[in-house]
């Protein structure tokens, strides 16, 4: 049973959530302001965390950013309606996935769903590194075990949606990713109209591996259809 962290300062909503989250087999826990929900996370072990960005004391962005300095743990921001801006600021930050609010209770359970798959090995079922399988492409290096990514011999810390997006362009590598192909496989759901989620975390990806060797640039985008990994 994945243990949840819901923050959120409408206390209504909140526990309205929390009652339709319970019922779909989550445990969960509430933090209604920004420094309670940090003090939660460092004193207990979640599964995911529902951020909302408007919250007191400190904002979701705030929170998400100080929690990047030291956990990968999975969040799901919660957006104003109308606010694309909030969506790609979390993303940047290294939010897994968004959310529209207000939003319908069985999409979020299906967004978390999707989360906690893709997190799953990081979150206490790490298989034995021993068996792990090992893809190596130039100077990158996935562990499908621990899920840990190597560029040149350095660990890279990835959220586990970010490792999800890489290691499909990689298995593909030299073949054009549709968008819509890799949403499915990465994110495991479908892409909706003006989502920007893989356009950040494929930017996300870029900043951290940075360029090839020979200064190609490893992620192309492809106007109108999807990504190409780079071969050297």
């Amino acid at each position: 049973m994945a243990h949840l962290l819901l923050a959120d300062d409408d206390t209504e909503l909140s526990e309205m959530l929390a009652e339709y989250l319970t019922r779909e087999n989550f445990t969960v826990e509430l933090a209604f302001d920004g420094k309670a929900t940090l003090q939660k996370v460092q004193n207990k072990h979640y599964d995911l965390l529902i951020l909302d960005v408007m919250m007191p004391e400190l904002n979701g962005f705030d929170v998400l950013r100080e929690l990047r300095g030291h956990s990968s743990l999975p969040v799901l921001m919660l957006t104003a309606r109308d606010e694309d801006v909030d969506s790609i600021i979390g993303l940047e930050l290294g939010a897994d996935d968004y959310l529209a609010k207000p939003c319908n209770p069985r999409v979020l359970v299906a967004r978390i769903r999707a989360i906690l798959r893709r997190a799953q090995t990081q979150q206490g079922t790490i298989a034995d590194e021993a068996a792990s399988e090992i893809i190596q492409l130039d100077d990158v290096e996935l562990h499908s075990g621990s899920r840990n990514v190597f560029c040149n011999g350095n660990l890279i810390t990835m959220t586990s949606t970010e490792y999800s997006v890489l290691d499909t362009l990689i298995r593909e590598a030299g073949n054009v990713v549709s968008k819509t192909e890799l949403s499915q496989r990465a994110l495991g759901r479908e892409l909706t109209r003006y989502d920007r989620s893989l356009d950040m975390h494929v930017s996300n990806l870029r900043k951290k591996l940075g360029s090839l060797a020979n200064g190609q640039e490893r992620i192309i985008t492809v106007r109108g259809v999807g990504y190409l990994y780079a071969r050297t």
